[in-house]
């Protein structure tokens, strides 16, 4: 079974930071990208940030340009999210996903297979 395990979201007050990271688990899988999306309540699920993990390259959402970084060490190993300035407008629970396909972007959710159960960021004005 395919696992995807996100862990490093809690609670901080407006302007602080966060790292959230996802490590898959379970029975091994080919990834050629990675991406965080997050849902608010009474909102729909939004893309938030990809990255394709051969070439690095990165995508984003434009809330979050400049605040946000999406990275990984090399193509098996984690995800990270790091989240600087944070806002209350940031409040939502947090996925990773997984694609094996090759995209031109990432920045939709139908181009991810496998999912994460999410982890809770909370900002506080």
């Amino acid at each position: 079974q395919v696992q995807l395990v996100e862990s490093g979201g809690g609670k901080v007050q407006a302007g602080g930071s966060l790292r959230l990271a996802c490590a898959p688990a379970g029975r091994s899988f080919s990834r050629h990208a990675m991406g965080w999306f997050r849902q608010a309540p009474g909102k729909e699920r939004e893309f938030v940030a990809a990255i394709a993990l051969i070439s690095g390259r990165s995508y984003y959402r434009d809330s979050v340009r400049g605040r946000f970084t999406i990275s990984r060490d090399n193509i098996m190993g984690p995800v990270y999210l790091q989240m600087n300035n944070l806002k209350p407008e940031d409040t939502a629970l947090y996925y990773c996903a997984a694609t094996a396909a090759y995209y031109d972007d990432f920045t939709g959710g139908d181009k991810y297979s496998y999912w994460g159960q999410g982890t809770q960021v909370t900002v506080s004005s």
